[in-house]
């Protein structure tokens, strides 16, 4: 469990970091988060946060959505994130959370004139998906959230109840994550993570377009494929039954790293284990996050001084 947390413009005990039941966020879902990992590597006795820098860009750009003013740039939240961590002292994989939140305590629903607060905690934390080589996949009966109603490109916390009701439905279906049509019918992604498919040598995702999350993992996904494998990704819309003919399929995310899917709907994908494409970009993946790929080192900040 975490001991610390950055709130209030301080580092407090965690136990003290605590909003009351009137807090505008907590009743009408006006904040915006992120999630952003930080790998142990043994050997080098190091902890390894990936891309701290763009996921506060990235946080910044959501607060933008809610109307939400910080005198913190991302440089300054990376280095307030680097000292919880330092204080913390992990020593194995951890999950980090800042939220940006509208902390007023008030009865009336707005984004305007209100106060603007920012926190941060961090928790040890293994696998997102438990089933790592062939997830069990359905289809969801919801449909994800419009642009035009709250906007998936913004990690806005009231848009997660959309998510959570497609994650339980799945998963109390004896599924273990679902992938999730848009308005008009078409593949956008996961419950919380970004989604690809193989086909004919070439990956294949939604384009940003299509009401799904800007994702990093996904762009650096895009980045490898090319750059280490001679991969072409393909950005364009996917319809249902395309996923069930797909050589490969893949989630991938923060939380769920890189997550090969075995089947959706019942219907195996392919030759119905990790598909050649989907092992070789996990592989390179995790050599990245952990620190050994020194290529790729500049995704990474390390968190202990030697």
């Amino acid at each position: 469990m975490p001991s610390i947390a950055y709130f209030e413009g301080k580092f407090v005990p965690i136990a003290e970091a605590k909003v009351s039941i009137m807090t505008h966020a907590f009743n009408y879902g006006t904040g915006v988060f992120e999630g952003i990992r930080a790998y142990w590597n043994a050997d080098q006795e190091q902890l390894y946060a990936v891309r701290l820098r763009d996921h506060y860009r990235r946080l910044l750009q959501s607060t933008k959505v809610l109307r939400m003013q910080f005198d913190l740039d991302a440089e300054q939240m990376s280095a307030l994130t680097v000292e919880l961590l330092r204080r913390e002292g992990y020593r194995e994989d951890t999950y980090i959370r800042p939220l940006a939140y509208k902390a007023n305590e008030i009865i009336g629903v707005r984004l305007h004139n209100l106060r603007d607060e920012f926190a941060i905690f961090a928790v040890p934390f293994g696998k997102y998906i438990e089933q790592q080589e062939g997830a069990k996949v359905c289809i969801s009966s919801w449909r994800r959230n419009d642009d035009n109603a709250i906007p998936p490109r913004g990690k806005i916390t009231g848009s997660y109840v959309n998510s959570a009701l497609i994650k339980s439905e799945a998963l109390l279906n004896g599924y273990d994550e679902a992938m999730v049509l848009n308005a008009d019918g078409h593949l956008s992604e996961g419950s919380a993570e970004n989604l690809f498919i193989v086909r004919g040598g070439k990956l294949i995702t939604p384009p940003v377009s299509a009401n799904i999350l800007e994702g990093i993992t996904r762009q650096l996904i895009i980045n490898l494929a090319k750059d280490e494998l001679g991969v072409e990704t393909v950005e364009r819309q996917i319809d249902r039954t395309e996923v069930y003919i797909a050589d490969e399929a893949f989630f991938c995310g923060t939380g769920v790293e890189v997550t090969p899917i075995g089947s959706v709907d019942q219907i195996p994908l392919g030759t119905g284990v990790v598909g050649p494409i989907t092992r070789r970009i996990r592989e390179l993946y995790f050599r990245i996050v952990r620190g050994d790929e020194p290529r790729y080192m500049d995704l990474l900040t390390p968190i202990y001084q030697k």
